[in-house]
């Protein structure tokens, strides 16, 4: 039996119902043959570590323009902060942990310098810019020779991991809410190193539900987000949990994202992207 078969069978007795099967994936853009070896999510997981989207992510910053030091986190770091959490979840609840980890690894490869500031600033420029889009399109149509031909399952789960469509899998479920725990919780940490807060300035309602601490905050999201979708046919977290999580957020908009110093940078980031354009142009 070649060895894929065998990794399809056993997707086929211990995963769980809800989960995305390999060998029931709708499919790729183009019909190419199996590989003997790994399954077709294994397959587009290796296409995305190895593409040059991938590698330029470690080259594109998160909260900070140009940050002195390196320990803040760059768009590359996050990538595998995301894939890191959303396997976990996956393997708590007996998802497909190659399809969940694909999606994680490709859902920003279309993503702006700068975080979402650049995003913001590319918008401005070239108006209907969305990063989850333009991933899209990466993986689809820029990378390789015309794309990598990705299945249908991971396509979908990075164009929806952002926005208010829901991913049709529950990996691509688990790698959005995943998404949000990651950055939240690492924007967090530079944010305490950077100087623009303290642990003790964060919503203490927030961290009576979530803990303090980063180890602690994550924990407590993944264990809730596990515990709240264990044999069920969506991904969430309890309301507690998530009314929380969402608060952090917002605080971060308000805290680190928005403050005047952030919109100085954006000024910046604006007459970068606008003169990368003009010279591409």
């Amino acid at each position: 039996m070649q060895i894929r078969l065998r990794e399809e069978a056993w997707e086929s007795d211990n995963l769980s119902p809800y989960a995305a099967r390999s060998g029931l994936s709708g499919g790729r853009l183009r019909s190419e043959e199996e590989c003997d070896i790994r399954t077709a999510y294994q397959r587009d997981r290796d296409r995305v570590l190895h593409s040059k989207a991938f590698r330029r992510l470690s080259g594109k910053t998160q909260v900070f323009i140009a940050p002195t030091g390196d320990h803040y986190r760059t768009r590359l770091t996050h990538t595998l902060e995301v894939a890191q959490i959303a396997r976990t979840v996956a393997r708590a609840l007996r998802l497909n942990e190659a399809l969940t980890e694909a999606i994680a690894l490709g859902h920003d490869l279309g993503h702006t310098p700068f975080g979402h500031a650049g995003e913001s600033v590319l918008n401005q420029i070239l108006p209907g810019f969305r990063h989850n889009e333009q991933s899209l399109r990466v993986v689809d149509e820029l990378e390789g020779d015309g794309g990598l031909n990705l299945t249908f399952e991971v396509r979908n789960g990075i164009l929806c991991h952002t926005g208010d469509e829901a991913p049709l899998t529950l990996e691509g479920q688990v790698v959005k809410i995943c998404d949000r725990i990651a950055y939240i919780n690492h924007d967090i940490d530079d944010s305490v190193r950077g100087g623009l807060l303290t642990e003790e300035q964060l919503p203490a309602h927030c961290l009576e539900v979530l803990g303090k601490g980063r180890t602690k905050r994550i924990d407590t999201m993944v264990t809730d987000l596990v515990n709240n979708s264990l044999g069920q046919p969506e991904v969430k977290m309890s309301a507690s949990v998530q009314n929380a999580t969402l608060q952090l957020r917002e605080f971060l908009f308000e805290r680190v994202y928005l403050i005047p110093e952030a919109q100085q940078e954006k000024v910046k980031i604006c007459r970068l992207i606008s003169s990368l354009l003009e010279y591409y142009y």
